[in-house]
C-alpha cells in the first residue's frame, strides 16, 4: 500500500510507538493522519486532527471513526497501536488481578476487534482498506512474568491472521507489528526488563519498520530480526523452546535477586 496521499489512523498516538506512528505517516505524504488517545498529550504530537478516545470502548472508538470519516474522509489506513504491559510477576502465572487480566484484554484485543467491525463494512463498500494492527513478538513467543501480556497479545495475532484471511478477497489487507524492546514507557528505565534482552529499539525505528512493511504489504512485521529465528526454533522443537524459556526466567529472576542483596 503506498501511503502517500491516504488517510491514516493512529490509537494510543499520544507517545511511543504511536506518536512516532504519526511523525512517520506525515513524512510518508499521508494526506491526513488522526490520532487517537486516552491522554490530552495527543494533541500535541503533530497529527492532523486529534481526539480523546478509549479504545476499549466500543461506542466511543465508533463515534471516532465516524467523526473522522465525516470530517477528513474515508479511512484507508487504521494503524491499532494502542496497548497496555501491566506489572511483572513470577509467584503466579494466573496471580494478577482480575481487573488486570480485563484490562489486557480490552485494550490488547477488543479495541482491534472494536475497529474492525466499524470498519470492515466500509472498506468492503469502496472496495478495499488496510489494518496496521501493533501486537508483539510475545504474541508469537511469550513474555515472562505477564502472562495476561502474552495471552492477549497472542489472542491479537490470532485476530489478525483471521480478519487477513477473512476479507483478503474484498481488497482488505493486514499487517500486524511484532517488536520486541522498544524504548517506550513501558520499559524505559528498567533496563533489565525481559523485553529489553536483545536490545532496544527506538521508536521511530519500529514505527519506519511498522510503515516500510505496510508498504511492501507484509503480514508479519519483525522490526528485530532475530524473533524470527525464535519463532522457527519454537516451531522445530517446542519442549526444548519452552525449557529454554524456563531456562531464561531462571537467570533472569536470579539476577534480579542478587541486585536486591
Amino acid at each position: 500500500m503506498r501511503i502517500e496521499g491516504k488517510i491514516a489512523v493512529v490509537t494510543g498516538a499520544a507517545k511511543g510507538i504511536g506518536a512516532a506512528l504519526v511523525s512517520a505517516l506525515k513524512d510518508r505524504g499521508a494526506v491526513h493522519v488522526a490520532a487517537l488517545d486516552l491522554s490530552d498529550a495527543v494533541r500535541s504530537v503533530g497529527a492532523d486532527s486529534s481526539y480523546i478516545c478509549d479504545v476499549s470502548d466500543a461506542a466511543a472508538l465508533r463515534g471516532a471513526i465516524e467523526q473522522i470519516e465525516a470530517t477528513a474522509g474515508p479511512i484507508d489506513l487504521f494503524c491499532s497501536n494502542a496497548g497496555v504491559l501491566g506489572a511483572l510477576t513470577f509467584d503466579n502465572a494466573a496471580g494478577a488481578a482480575a481487573q488486570e487480566w480485563q484490562r489486557a484484554w480490552d485494550v490488547n484485543v477488543m479495541a482491534h476487534i472494536h475497529a474492525a467491525a466499524v470498519l470492515i463494512p466500509l472498506m468492503r463498500a469502496r472496495g478495499g482498506g488496510y489494518f496496521l494492527q501493533t501486537a508483539s513478538a510475545a504474541g508469537l513467543l511469550s513474555q515472562i512474568g505477564s502472562a495476561s501480556y502474552s495471552t492477549t497479545k497472542h489472542a491479537a495475532i490470532g485476530f489478525a491472521e483471521n480478519l487477513a484471511i477473512s476479507h483478503r478477497d474484498e481488497g482488505i489487507r493486514v499487517s500486524v507489528l511484532c517488536p520486541q524492546g522498544v524504548d517506550t514507557d513501558m520499559i524505559r528505565g528498567a533496563q533489565d526488563h525481559p523485553a529489553a534482552l536483545d536490545g532496544v529499539l527506538s521508536a521511530e525505528a519500529v514505527a519506519r519498520a511498522a510503515l516500510d512493511g505496510v508498504e511492501a504489504e507484509r503480514f508479519l512485521i519483525l522490526p528485530h530480526p532475530k524473533v524470527a529465528g525464535y519463532l522457527r526454533a519454537k516451531v522445530d522443537d517446542y519442549d526444548r523452546w519452552i525449557g529454554g524459556m524456563a531456562k531464561l526466567q531462571r537467570s533472569f529472576t536470579g539476577a534480579r535477586s542478587e541486585q536486591t542483596l
